[in-house]
């Protein structure tokens, strides 16, 4: 067998193989509510082979929303509709797992293919909250900075959205602390301008994800996994860089998280990303080696080879595809056959597995 489509073990949830759906938005929501889209987005993946397929980031607040049309879990209407792909993702032998998340600084925004920068109140947006009033770039609205109750109330937001998350039926929780949204945006000094407990040293910056991770596993079941998926560096000189990474995973570890999710970037427009075919895989390689936890591989991973040197160098534990699924969302049955493992297919599907003549 090979490594790609060994099972993969984490608490008391097997994933079939090591292929995750990397949460991907798809900016097709009203008042963050699922439709048809994406039960056909998330279901299609469900039926390509994916082991692990992840919703694009749920807001666990209106205000946390990426943009307008993003999708959202701060309440039960939501929450019912997300149940629906649950159920057909599970039919279809994969499992399903969803991140929950808060923009913070970066949310109001426009979908990529209607602009750029904030929405305006007039035309549907609000004004963000961030750790600090530093607006993300020029053109953005200013946030406002979060104050201790509102920290507690982002805190409540993340617990309530996984209640419902898990009574949906979702097997597996992502914290987005990644992408420069409001987790992340406390990480880095870069936006992280506080004086108070939850800015300045290491350990004030990490605060409100290790707040979050802990009230989470004290309030799941004990058989539920929970990941978080971290930017392993800002790309910025001064900013939240791998090291820091390593050192809050081995605080993620102590606190029961049972997978690191290995992105990077997103916090400043001054970024500077040395882009390549899996050019984040060494920051998921020494956040395993170093803190000993499992970690995800993410990021310009595009064929079943790359993918399989990935796991079996030891590199990560789970590979994460996002735009090579929207290209091909039958990957993982390709790479099974490049690969020569064996997986099973749709039914319906199976005469094309070995491209057979159909019978007439």
């Amino acid at each position: 067998m090979t490594n790609l489509f060994r099972p993969l073990q984490l608490r008391g949830v097997t994933l079939p193989n090591r292929i995750a759906v990397s949460p991907m938005c798809q900016y097709q929501s009203v008042d963050g509510l699922p439709n048809d889209w994406h039960l056909v987005h998330l279901g299609g993946l469900a039926q390509g082979g994916a082991g692990l397929v992840i919703t694009e980031a749920a807001a666990v607040l209106p205000e946390g929303r990426i943009s307008p049309e993003d999708l959202g879990i701060w309440n039960l209407a939501q929450a019912e509709g997300l149940a629906r792909s649950v159920h057909f993702i599970k039919s279809q032998g994969a499992v399903p797992g969803i991140q929950l998340a808060h923009a913070g600084r970066k949310a109001s925004a426009y979908a990529p293919w209607r602009g750029s920068g904030s929405v305006p109140a007039a035309a549907g947006g609000w004004t963000p909250v961030a750790p600090s009033a530093l607006p993300f770039d020029t053109g953005w609205t200013v946030p406002t900075a979060l104050n201790e109750a509102g920290i507690l109330a982002v805190i409540e937001a993340f617990m309530d959205a996984a209640r419902r998350a898990v009574a949906a039926g979702f097997q597996v929780i992502e914290v987005h602390a990644a992408h420069g949204y409001l987790l992340h945006q406390f990480l880095s000094p870069l936006s992280n301008h506080r004086t108070d407990s939850y800015g300045g040293s290491f350990e004030n910056r990490t605060r409100l994800v290790r707040e979050i991770v802990g009230a989470l596993r004290t309030i799941l079941p004990e058989e539920m996994p929970l990941f978080v998926r971290l930017s392993a560096t800002d790309w910025v000189e001064g900013g939240w860089d791998l090291d820091q990474s390593v050192a809050l995973a081995l605080e993620l570890r102590a606190l029961d998280v049972d997978l690191v999710d290995c992105s990077s970037g997103g916090l400043s427009p001054r970024q500077k990303i040395n882009l390549g075919p899996g050019y984040q895989v060494p920051f998921a390689a020494r956040i395993r080696t170093e803190a000993g936890l499992p970690t995800g591989a993410v990021g310009l991973i595009t064929e079943p080879d790359q993918a399989e040197r990935i796991l079996s160098e030891g590199s990560a534990d789970l590979v994460l595809l996002a735009r090579q699924l929207l290209r091909e969302p039958r990957w993982p049955l390709r790479a099974a056959q490049e690969l020569g493992a064996e997986t099973p297919w749709p039914a319906s599907y199976a005469r094309a597995a070995r491209g057979q003549v159909p019978v007439r």
